[in-house]
């Protein structure tokens, strides 16, 4: 079978599952979310571990483990710089030659998927509470990430001709950016006009577009460019035709917090 009939097959069974998980919430949708940002985190560390600058994945994943939980632990801000005296300690004492990589990529592995994990939970506990709300806006977000996804991909492999960062990955085409614009615009209509719960006008949801389809292909981006300076095809095989974790995830890690700040920003402002 080939990698794109595992790539279909897969996600046909795969999607509805993860949607189902998003429309129970709570806990559920917050435990699956914190095993697929471990998972994560452990593929990143297995791609830094091929250069040589290992991070500690103890503190790695207790660094995960604090951001996951701080909306949820009083004084939790607390633990967190308890840790981090701690890790700067561990990794500076310990005399490794390259203790200074190692607390540099203990930090990041840490923090890049769990803080892009978080956000979209936050997205899905919005909204007043209200749990239709939530879901709805939630369910909008990802399939924004995924139409932009889809899209792109047909674009670049039909039309592609400008390369949009050949130094980085030399397939991503211009022509796929704006075909993933298209895509994500395409799969905000379609669900917004079939979940009537949907809390936020057409007005409001625009700058969501934008901010999906700018810092989705920079996630998507971010991970071709660590796997190609370690020469990784995939972060790892876990998903059939997928690759890994990482690789499905990677446009959401960044276009998740990004549409968190938007939104964050605008009812500070008090336009929601």
């Amino acid at each position: 079978m080939s990698e794109l009939k595992k790539r279909i097959l897969f996600a046909i069974i795969a999607a509805p599952l993860f949607v189902f998980v998003v429309w129970l919430g709570g806990w559920y949708f917050r435990a699956l979310m914190t095993v697929i940002a471990l998972i994560i985190q452990w593929e990143m560390a297995c791609m830094f571990a091929m250069g040589n600058s290992r991070p500690n994945r103890v503190f790695m994943y207790l660094i995960g483990i604090w951001v996951m939980l701080l909306p949820y632990i009083p004084h939790n801000a607390l633990f967190g710089l308890g840790l981090f005296l701690l890790l700067v300690l561990t990794e500076i004492v310990r005399g490794y030659d390259r203790s200074y990589n190692s607390l540099v990529n203990t930090i990041f592995c840490g923090l890049y998927a769990p803080i892009g994990v978080l956000t979209l939970i936050l997205l899905r506990d919005k909204v007043g509470g209200d749990p239709m709300a939530c879901f709805a806006l939630t369910l909008i977000v990802i399939f924004m990430i995924w139409g932009n996804d889809v899209f792109a991909f047909i674009f670049g492999k039909n039309f592609g001709k400008h390369l949009l960062a050949p130094k980085i990955s030399p397939k991503k085409t211009w022509e796929g950016f704006f075909g993933g614009i298209l895509g994500s615009i395409v799969a905000f209509f379609l669900l917004y006009f079939i979940l009537p719960d949907y809390p936020y006008t057409i007005l409001i949801s625009l700058p969501m577009i934008v901010l999906v389809s700018i810092f989705g292909p920079i996630g998507d981006l971010a991970a071709s460019k660590l796997k190609r300076l370690y020469d990784a095809k995939d972060s790892s095989n876990m998903l059939p035709g997928h690759g890994g974790f990482f690789d499905r995830f990677d446009a959401l890690l960044l276009a998740a917090p990004a549409v968190y700040f938007y939104l964050e920003v605008i009812r500070i402002l008090g336009l929601i």
